[in-house]
């Protein structure tokens, strides 16, 4: 029995099973068929938004109605075609084209509106906003003119996901952020004129520089170029006077605020001191572009010398041997001494006053005494030649014939021949006798015009001539000639080599 039941139970609940999906897939079906009757009634339209385009089906009866639909939310600048109040028709096109955002900052607001403006100009007065003259206009921090042309939109794109919405959903436009600064007047007081500027600059430098007021280095402005611009202000300008200077070898170009041109040099920091000069006077009154010349003056004494060359005097020692000296006193040069008062302008001399003039220290000779000994000395020479002699010199000997003398006879009317010099008679006296190491003991009969103090020339044969020219030590053979006739100090002619 209890089996029956539940066999009976089990049967109950597999009817109601098949009774709930039967149920269950009959709605199915008529979600399905509204469905597809849903999509058989739709109206097809083609919607374009900003150049995206899409099919949509819809019941919509309207062109505004349609557009909530898609969530676009036109605001009343935007281009809509059809109207919005337009009934919709199937395969109607229907075109949006969105305005651009701007965000406006512009006496004292800070607004989005949405423009079709090309120029900052033009966005402007879509929303009632006049530009003046004077009015500075910045377009995303940077400068605009006010008809320039705005920057091309920047568009933004989202990223992808897998429900992209409509084909426009994922463009986002930033909004171009159009600032307006208003220029204010300042009023400006420069010599006695009176004008009136508009600005937007924020200090009174700039204002001044942004309208061309040109300004000069020493030119005074009140208030101070960094102060800042407030509506009406009363600007002073003082005007520098333009100056050139001439000091000290240069010329300098400046502005100053002096009255006079000793105001001016001093604002320069130029000092004037002793005797200097000025031109045009110290208390001058400054003018445009005056010439102010600056003359250094300055006086100094000064003391030249004049140097008297001693003289050397010889005096005879008979206790000396010839041809030796001693120095009995140096000498000294003489000194005489001038004094000038000199003036300089700008560092050239003008005058040279003579002062006085005084002789600082005489000259003293040179003395010199020469020895005037003589005494007979014998030598025995390389050749074997044995001399006794009382005079020795250094001397340059050359050599010559009757052909390069051009005659055979010498000075004292004797035939020439091997064996004679020529000397100058100053030195060794005429017919007396020498002794020349390699040549031998020779007849001084000779002289020539360049035989002068220490020249000596040997003659030869013309057919055994032999060419000298060095110097060697020439004997003077005894006896000696008479102390009148003896040249005590020998020239130094030609100069012996050291």
């Amino acid at each position: 029995m209890a089996s029956v039941t539940m066999k009976h139970l089990d049967a109950m609940a597999v009817a109601k099973s098949s009774v709930r999906l039967r149920t269950l897939a009959g709605i199915l079906l008529a979600l399905v068929g509204l469905a597809v009757l849903y999509r058989l009634t739709a109206k097809p339209v083609y919607v374009s938004v900003d150049g995206f385009e899409e099919t949509i089906y819809t019941h919509r009866a309207t062109v505004g109605a349609l557009l909530l639909d898609l969530g676009l939310r036109p605001n009343p600048r935007d281009r809509i075609a059809p109207a919005p109040t337009d009934a919709l028709v199937r395969n109607m096109v229907i075109t949006v084209e969105r305005a651009r955002p701007l965000r406006l900052l512009a006496d004292g607001r800070d607004f989005v509106a949405y423009s079709w403006g090309q120029t900052p100009r033009q966005a402007l007065a879509d929303v009632g906003i006049t530009l003046d003259t004077h009015d500075e206009v910045l377009v995303n921090g940077q400068p605009w003119g006010a008809d320039q042309p705005l920057p091309p939109p920047t568009i933004e794109r989202e990223m992808a996901t897998y429900d992209q919405g409509f084909a426009w959903s994922v463009i986002q436009v930033e909004p171009l952020q159009i600032r307006v600064r208003r220029a204010i007047p300042i009023i400006v007081h420069e010599g006695g004129v009176r004008y009136t500027i508009e600005t937007t600059a924020q200090t009174i430098g700039e204002a001044l520089r942004k309208n061309g007021v040109t300004l000069y280095l020493g030119d005074r402005i009140l208030p101070s170029l960094g102060s800042a611009v407030t509506a009406n202000l009363n600007v002073y300008i003082q005007r520098s006077t333009p100056v050139s200077v001439q000091v000290d070898g240069r010329v300098f170009k400046t502005r100053t605020q002096g009255q006079t041109v000793a105001d001016a040099l001093s604002d320069m920091g130029i000092v004037l001191t002793g005797a200097d000069r000025v031109q045009p006077p110290l208390d001058t009154k400054l003018y445009g572009d005056i010439k102010i010349v600056v003359t250094r003056v300055t006086e100094d004494v000064i003391v030249e010398e004049e140097i008297a060359p001693f003289e050397t005097v010889y005096v005879p020692d008979p206790t000396l041997p010839i041809d030796t000296q001693e120095i009995l006193a140096p000498g000294a040069a003489g000194i005489t001494r001038t004094r000038y008062r000199v003036r300089y302008e700008n560092g050239e001399m003008v005058s040279k006053v003579l002062e006085d003039r005084w002789v600082a220290q005489a000259p003293v000779n040179r003395r010199i005494a020469y020895g005037q000994k003589i005494e007979p000395r014998t030598e025995t020479m390389p050749d074997g030649t044995v001399i006794t002699y009382w005079r020795k010199i250094r001397m340059l000997a050359t050599s010559y014939n009757a052909v390069s003398a051009g005659g055979n006879r010498t000075r004292t009317g004797d035939f020439l021949r091997e064996g004679i010099v020529a000397v100058d008679p100053r030195i060794i006296p005429l017919r007396s006798q020498v002794y020349v190491p390699g040549y031998g003991i020779a007849d001084a009969l000779d002289t020539g015009g360049g035989i002068i103090a220490r020249r000596i020339d040997l003659a030869y044969d013309v057919s055994n001539y032999v060419p000298w020219r060095r110097w060697v030590d020439v004997y003077l053979l005894w006896p000696p000639p008479p102390t009148s006739s003896i040249t005590w100090v020998v020239p130094n002619y030609p100069p012996v080599p050291q």
